[in-house]
């Protein structure tokens, strides 16, 4: 089979995404090229998929994506590409102030030949009763599968970055609670994590830490009761932050696991 150049990074990506199955149960984030850019300048972010802030870049697909949205001071701009673009996002920050990248994927799924996979993905993820709670449901220990579904934010400062991030209605997703391009955090960096629109108390968030010089380093927290965590930020680093829900798949599924990724993005000036 022979494939165009121009389209060969393209077939690589959906290549990865249908061969390494075991890869899908890693993070998903948006990756803007640059976190702070001047009015009126291009921005670009990339769907990426991987481990340890490292990972493949996914092209757009209007089947694969169930919201891709711009926010800006309250106002919500539908974000649609062409099918194959890579990256995935390019846009024009024609307004001043904070932007909130938000992409929610559509659910897939993935299959667990063997037990201890699903296990050790629950216990990095903080579910260290998942056997119990298997066992309690009469499923089985091997050959199963899980759905999954990704809501992540990115958060970019335009011009004065001025504004700040709100709710937007996913499943679960980070909050941020202060704008890292334009407030004082000598305290931190403080995000809330919701959950149908409440408060998650005390849930696990692994903090990603990328410094200047690339090294990445990774941290887990916990929220407090108002499901709220401050993270240690340093200027010139860049931050993923994850946490995920796992739940039974709703009735009549296939799958008998469900997971909801909740993700954001952003760097320190």
């Amino acid at each position: 089979m022979y494939i165009l150049p121009r389209f060969f990074p393209i077939f690589l990506a959906v290549l990865a995404s249908l061969t390494a199955p075991a890869a899908l149960a890693h993070e998903f984030w948006i990756a803007p090229t640059k976190y702070q850019v001047e009015t009126g300048a291009p921005l670009v972010a990339r769907l990426r998929n991987g481990q340890n802030f490292s990972g493949i870049s996914y092209p757009y697909f209007d089947h694969q994506t169930a919201r891709f949205e711009l926010v800006q001071g309250g106002r919500v701009t539908p974000y649609a590409g062409r099918m194959g673009d890579l990256p995935a996002l390019s846009a024009t920050s024609d307004g001043d102030g904070l932007v909130v990248i938000v992409h929610q994927t559509m659910p897939s799924s993935v299959s667990y030949a063997e037990w201890e996979k699903f296990a050790a993905f629950a216990a990095h993820k903080d579910f260290p009763d998942i056997r119990a709670r298997h066992i309690a449901r009469g499923l089985p220990e091997n050959g199963f599968s899980e759905t999954y579904t990704r809501f992540a934010k990115a958060l970019v400062g335009v011009g004065t970055a001025q504004g700040a991030d709100a709710p937007t209605g996913m499943e679960t997703e980070f909050v941020a609670l202060a704008n890292p391009y334009t407030d004082d955090l000598p305290q931190g960096f403080p995000v809330r994590l919701l959950y149908q629109g409440a408060p998650r108390a005390l849930a696990q968030v692994e903090v990603f830490d990328r410094s200047p010089d690339g090294a990445v380093t990774i941290t887990r927290l916990r929220t407090d009761d108002s499901g709220t965590a401050n993270i240690p930020v340093a200027p010139g680093h860049e931050y993923l932050l994850d946490a995920v829900v796992l739940r039974p798949a709703p009735a009549g599924a296939a799958e008998v696991w469900e997971t909801l990724w909740a993700a954001m993005t952003f760097s320190m000036p």
